[in-house]
């Protein structure tokens, strides 16, 4: 029997138990930063398989280690992130969250189960490959710093150091049974904006003694517009965003103060720079010359994600051969942001995307909603594609 067809017969063997992890998991969902018992799950889990493991990495990371036959010969890492989100969960399922107000929306359940399961066969396949690999479940992907960048400085690039990374993440656009890659840039970087306009506030039927921060914060919203459309190089994908908007008056009064928030995305490290500069000059003479005050602050947040185009398309062929040419879609630019893109500013790098669409089942809600939910079909397919792409890349098939 191939190597490929073991993984599949492991994968399928351990499919029930993939699928009993990611309900476990999306029933007790963790926020950034607090996954203690989801980091104490993931490690018994490891070593319940006689993995070598490491907790408490960047406070709630886990790394774990499967050595083949000649460990020294070349390591390979892979990553799972395990945090939820603020979301209420409105599925009607049995593995529904148990915690009010926190959900795994964006499918972290799935990677996190996933690379258990993926762990788990290569585990029993360690005597048929050589080489290392390292498992990196990490916290914190959804909030800045993000946990990537914590692992990183906690050294889970290092002892030993992997000569390249591979990432997944659900793709609820994709059916279940497919897979997507796209070499060189994908997803954009991610910058947070606070705006607060100060003004002068009062009764609404005085304007000519105010200084309205309500009108002041309009201009502003609307014209930042002009830094994308009219200072922005045409090819350069670039989105300037505002979704929050707090101005505590009434219909009959002005207040003091307007704040707003908002994110700047793009694909171009030097307009990146650009940009956030141009931002901040353009709220702040805005509302000098309507005679008010702009305080804005950019938090800097993840870079632009960047998959190494010779390790991706290696990649994309290997799942070609696992899943069949039909399975393997190309995927286009994605204006989202992921922490996993302090990995591909480091090291060689792939992050792919997993389907888990089943309209016939009603699975189609898209990630960051309180309806999300995925094909469990497709847990058997990723644990068992990464463990194949991970052995391939090791160069043992």
């Amino acid at each position: 029997m191939s190597l490929s067809q073991k993984i599949k017969e492991l994968a399928r063997k351990y499919s029930s138990d993939i699928i009993a992890d990611r309900r476990h998991l999306h029933q007790n969902p963790e926020l950034s930063f607090e996954e203690f018992e989801t980091c104490k799950y993931v490690a018994a889990k490891l070593k319940n398989f006689n993995i070598e493991t490491q907790e408490g990495v960047a406070k709630t990371g886990v790394v774990a280690l499967v050595k083949g036959k000649n460990p020294g010969k070349k390591t390979i890492a892979l990553r799972a992130d395990m945090d939820a989100l603020p979301i209420i969960e409105t599925n009607t399922v049995p593995y529904k969250s148990k915690k009010e107000g926190v959900m795994h929306a964006c499918g972290h359940d799935v990677h996190t189960s996933s690379l258990l399961g993926t762990a788990r066969i290569l585990n029993e396949l360690k005597n048929e490959f050589e080489g290392t690999i390292k498992f990196i479940f990490q916290p914190g992907e959804e909030k800045i710093p993000g946990g990537a960048s914590l692992m990183i400085k906690d050294g889970v690039l290092e002892n030993p150091a992997p000569l390249n990374i591979l990432g997944q993440h659900v793709a609820p656009a994709i059916p279940a049974g497919k897979v997507g890659f796209r070499p060189g840039m994908y997803m954009a970087s991610a910058d947070e904006i606070y705006i607060t306009v100060k003004g002068k506030g009062g009764h609404a039927a005085m304007p000519d003694k105010l200084i309205d921060p309500v009108l002041i914060a309009s201009h502003i919203i609307i014209s930042l517009q002009q830094i994308i459309s009219r200072n922005c190089d045409p090819k350069t994908p670039a989105v300037l965003s505002f979704g929050k908007v707090i101005a505590n008056g009434a219909t009959n009064v002005i207040p003091d103060e307007v704040k707003i928030e908002g994110t700047f995305r793009t694909l171009n490290e030097d307009w990146r720079r650009e940009a956030k500069k141009k931002i901040k000059k353009m709220a702040e003479g805005i509302a000098e010359t309507m005679g008010g005050i702009a305080e804005v602050t950019i938090l800097d947040g993840y870079p632009f994600l960047k998959n190494t185009p010779e390790l991706t398309l290696r990649m994309k062929q290997a799942a070609v051969d696992y899943l069949g040419a039909d399975n393997v879609i190309d995927l286009d630019i994605w204006m989202a942001a992921e922490d996993f893109a302090y990995y591909t500013q480091k090291i060689d790098a792939c992050f792919y995307r997993l389907g888990v669409r089943n309209e016939t089942k009603g699975i189609t809600s898209g990630v960051h909603t309180p309806t999300f939910n995925i094909d469990e079909d497709a847990l058997e397919l990723g644990a068992g594609l990464m463990a194949w792409l991970a052995v391939k890349e090791l160069g043992n098939v």
